[in-house]
C-alpha cells in the first residue's frame, strides 16, 4: 500500500511537471489581462531573447499560437538574468508568474520572476519587431475597455476593475485590449509623430503610421465625445539608459521607433531600445488672433487665460503679457485665471493680489502702450485651492476707454453677490418702449456687488475658487452685459484612462457637479429677468464640454459653448495637452442671444500646446471671442 501511494503521488507530480514544462508564453499570458498561472511556478518556458533592460529580459516564443488576444512575448524580471544572455538567444528557463504593479490603481504587469535553471539553446538568432499595425492589428481608436460603458466619463466612477473582472481581451474594439495582447513585444512604430510635449523625463506620446480619429490640423489628437484616443502609446525611458529628447513638441517627427510594450507606471508604454531622435521639428509658432476691437459693444473681444500660479515676482510674468499683446492683441476684457497673491506661495496671511495685477498690467503697458484697469475679490487666506500660500483667484483685465463696471460695488471675500431686478429708475434717451429698448440702461438687472463672488458660503466651493460675477457697460451699448469668471475644482485625484479603475476617477467630478448647479443658477436668474441678456460664462472650467458637470451647467443656464455656436470643428476645439490628448478644459458659454448672433466669433490660440517643455509660458492656452454686446 505504502508503495502504491508513492508510485501515485509520482506519477502525479509528473504529470504538474510535464504540464508546467509544456507551457508557452503565450499560455501563460493568457487571454485576459490576468495570467491563469498568476502565482504557479513554470519550468523549461522557451523563447528567443528580444531586448534587454537593466532590470531583466524580454523573451518571446518560438512556439506560436494564432490568437491575436494572446501576447507571445513576457518580460522575466531578474537583475542578473541578462548578464550572460545575448539578443537572439534561445533560451529556457524556470520561473514563478506573478503579476506586478507598484500602484492600486495600476494594471497588472504579467512576468516570470525568480529565473532559474537559464540555458542557451542557440544564439545568433535573427530578431524582428512587429511592425505595428502591419504584423499586428491596427489599433482600435475609440474605446478603451469593455469595462467602461462606451464612455471612459460615464457615472459612476470606478463601477469596476480590470484585475477583478479580468474580461477577455478583444484587440479588435478596445485600445487597453490591444495594447495588453502586445505586453512583453518587441514593436516598432513607423514614421512616428508626437502629439504633444513630453515630460521633464522626456516620456512622449506618439502615433504611428496606423488610422486615427481627432486629428487636429497641427499634428495633435483631439479628444472628444466618447472618444479618448486610445490608439496614443507612451514612449518611456530607453533601455539602453540613453536619454529622450525633451524638447521635442507637438507634430514632432521621429525616426521609426523600435521598444518593448511594457505597462509602467501607470500607462502601457513602449520602452524604447535606445533614445528617439527627432527628425522633422514641427513650428511652434502658433499664429496671433485674427479678431481685432473696433472699440464699442458691437465689436467688443474679450479674452481669458488661465496664468498658472502668476504672482508679482514670476519669472514668466513679462511672457504672459507678451501674450495678451502679441497672440490676443489686447482684447477690451480678459478674463483671468490664478492671479496669486502679492507674496506669491508664501504663506504669510496675505491675500491681497493687488502688486500681482499692478505688475502684469504694467507690463502690458510696457509692451504695447494699453493701460488696462482690473477687477477682483481678495479670497479668505488658504480657502481657494491651488498652490498652497497663493491665494489663487479670478480677475478681471478691462479697458476703461471701451468697458467699464455698471454701477460698481466692491464685494468682499464671503459678501454673496445676487442679481437684483430694475427698480425701474433707468433714463432711457431713445424712443423704444417697455423693457429698455431705448438707449438707456433702464430695465437692466444689476448686481448687488459688483464685482461680487457667488454665493461664496456654499460648500461646493469648499477649497476651490469661487467664480467671480460682474456687470458691464460697453461704450456705445444700450444695456449692460454680465460675466462670470469661472475657475472650477481641478481633477486632482483622478486615475489613469490605462488604469485598474474603470470607467477611471474624473477627480473631483462631483465637486464641478455641484459648482455647475450654483453657476448655472446664478446666471439662469439674470435670464429670468431679461431673456435676452448678454451673458458671458468663461475660464478654466476643469472639465470637457461633452461630460456631465458642463451638459448640467448649461441646461440649467440655458447658456451655449461658444465653440458649438460658431460651430468650429471639433478637432480644433483644445486648449490643453494632457497625455495622450488634446483638450479643452477652458471655455467661454454665452446666453442665447450671443450664441444666435451670426456676428459671434471664436478662437483658440495655441501659444502653449505647440510650444517645447520649456518655452510654455503657462499649462494652458488663451482663448479670444469677438461678440456684439450693444444691446438686444
Amino acid at each position: 500500500m505504502k508503495t502504491t501511494t508513492t508510485t501515485v503521488v509520482y506519477w502525479a507530480f509528473a504529470s504538474l511537471q510535464s504540464l508546467a514544462a509544456a507551457l508557452t508564453v503565450a499560455e501563460i499570458n493568457g487571454n485576459k489581462f490576468i495570467s491563469p498561472y498568476s502565482g504557479q511556478a513554470v519550468t523549461n518556458v522557451t523563447g528567443l531573447l528580444i531586448a534587454k533592460g537593466p532590470k531583466g529580459v524580454w523573451i518571446r516564443s518560438t512556439t506560436p499560437d494564432d490568437d491575436k488576444a494572446t501576447s507571445e512575448a513576457i518580460y522575466v524580471f531578474g537583475n542578473k538574468v541578462g548578464a550572460s544572455l545575448t539578443v537572439g538567444d534561445i533560451i529556457s528557463l524556470d520561473g514563478k508568474v506573478s503579476e506586478y504593479r507598484s500602484n492600486a490603481n495600476y494594471i497588472y504587469l504579467t512576468q516570470i520572476t525568480s529565473p532559474a535553471n537559464v540555458n542557451v539553446l542557440s544564439s545568433g538568432n535573427t530578431v524582428t519587431p512587429l511592425v505595428i499595425g502591419k504584423d499586428t492589428l491596427p489599433p482600435p481608436t475609440v474605446q478603451y475597455t469593455s469595462l467602461d460603458g462606451g464612455d471612459v466619463y460615464n457615472l459612476p466612477n470606478a463601477a469596476a476593475n480590470v484585475s477583478d473582472a479580468n474580461p477577455v481581451l478583444d484587440p479588435t474594439q478596445y485600445g487597453l485590449d490591444f495594447w495588453e495582447s502586445l505586453s512583453g513585444e518587441l514593436v516598432t512604430v513607423k514614421q512616428p509623430r508626437a502629439i504633444k510635449a513630453p515630460n521633464k523625463y522626456g516620456d512622449t506620446w506618439v502615433i504611428g503610421d496606423w488610422a486615427v480619429t481627432g486629428s487636429n490640423k497641427h499634428g495633435g489628437l483631439t479628444m472628444s465625445d466618447k472618444d479618448s484616443n486610445p490608439e496614443v502609446i507612451t514612449i518611456g525611458a530607453p533601455l539602453d539608459g540613453t536619454k529622450n529628447p525633451t524638447t521635442s513638441k507637438m507634430s514632432d517627427q521621429f525616426e521609426d521607433i523600435t521598444g518593448v510594450v511594457q505597462q509602467t507606471f501607470g500607462f502601457y508604454a513602449i520602452l524604447p531600445l535606445t533614445a528617439i531622435k527627432v527628425t522633422t521639428p514641427a513650428s511652434a509658432a502658433a499664429p496671433p488672433t485674427t479678431l481685432t476691437s473696433q472699440g464699442k459693444c458691437n465689436g467688443l473681444t474679450i479674452g481669458s487665460y488661465n496664468v498658472e500660479n502668476l504672482a508679482p515676482t514670476s519669472a514668466h510674468l513679462p511672457k504672459v503679457a507678451a501674450h495678451i499683446v502679441d497672440y490676443l492683441k489686447t482684447p477690451d476684457l480678459m478674463f483671468i485665471q490664478e492671479i496669486q497673491d502679492d507674496s506669491g506661495p508664501t504663506d504669510d496671511g496675505v491675500v491681497t493680489g493687488n502688486a500681482t495685477l499692478t505688475a502684469l498690467v504694467g507690463a502690458i503697458k510696457s509692451a504695447s502702450g494699453v493701460a488696462y484697469a482690473f477687477a477682483e475679490v481678495e479670497p479668505v487666506s488658504d480657502a481657494d485651492g491651488g498652490q498652497p500660500g497663493g491665494n489663487i483667484r479670478a480677475a478681471y483685465l478691462y479697458r476703461p476707454e471701451v468697458v467699464s463696471l455698471y454701477k460698481p460695488n466692491q464685494g468682499g471675500a464671503t459678501d454673496a453677490t445676487d442679481v437684483v431686478p430694475d427698480q425701474g429708475k433707468g433714463k432711457g434717451k431713445g424712443k423704444g418702449k417697455g423693457k429698455g429698448k431705448g438707449k438707456g440702461l433702464g430695465g437692466a438687472p444689476s448686481l448687488s456687488f459688483n464685482p461680487g463672488r457667488i454665493d461664496p458660503a456654499n460648500a461646493a466651493w469648499k477649497n476651490s475658487r469661487k467664480p467671480l460675477a460682474a456687470a458691464w457697460t460697453a461704450k456705445g451699448a444700450e444695456r449692460p452685459f454680465y460675466t462670470v469668471n469661472v475657475h472650477w475644482s481641478s481633477k486632482g485625484g483622478g486615475t489613469s484612462l490605462h488604469g485598474d479603475v474603470r470607467p477611471p476617477v474624473n477627480g473631483a467630478v462631483n465637486a464641478r457637479m455641484a459648482q455647475a448647479n450654483v453657476t448655472g443658477s446664478f446666471i439662469a436668474k439674470i435670464l429670468a429677468l431679461d431673456p435676452d441678456a448678454n451673458v458671458i460664462a468663461a475660464g478654466d472650467f476643469n472639465e470637457f464640454s461633452f461630460v456631465q458637470p458642463m451638459k448640467t451647467f448649461s441646461a440649467i443656464s440655458k447658456m451655449v459653448d461658444l465653440d458649438e455656436a460658431i460651430n468650429a470643428p471639433v478637432e480644433e476645439r483644445y486648449t490643453y495637452a494632457y497625455d495622450m490628448n488634446a483638450q479643452a478644459l477652458d471655455h467661454m458659454y454665452v446666453s442665447p442671444r450671443l450664441a444666435n448672433s451670426k456676428s459671434s466669433r471664436f478662437e483658440h490660440i495655441h501659444a502653449n500646446t505647440w510650444a517645447a517643455f520649456d518655452e510654455v509660458v503657462s499649462d494652458h492656452d488663451p482663448s479670444i471671442a469677438q461678440l456684439d454686446v450693444c444691446g438686444r
